[in-house]
């Protein structure tokens, strides 16, 4: 791969951790979330390691995002 789409994943983990941080919605927090395991699965692979992106894809971006879904739907999303 080449190294500018390396480094454009990279930056988007960052933005992707500066959001999710600061971000107030509980939904778009999530979505980033999911985003952000996603593109990390993506690293594995090009890293050579695809155990860990499948993993990473199944856990990170499906199970904890449904997990989290659950959880809001369970307490409520609060209504600007």
């Amino acid at each position: 791969m080449s190294v500018l789409f390396e480094v454009s994943l990279l930056t988007f983990l960052i933005v992707c951790a500066i959001m999710v941080a600061f971000i107030k919605d509980m939904m778009a927090a999530i979505v980033i979330f999911a985003s952000y395991s996603l593109v990390m699965a993506m690293l594995w692979q090009m890293l050579d390691a695809p155990d860990i992106a499948i993993t990473e894809a199944a856990v990170g971006a499906g199970l904890t995002t449904i997990l989290f879904i659950g959880a809001i739907k369970k307490t409520g999303r609060a209504k600007k």
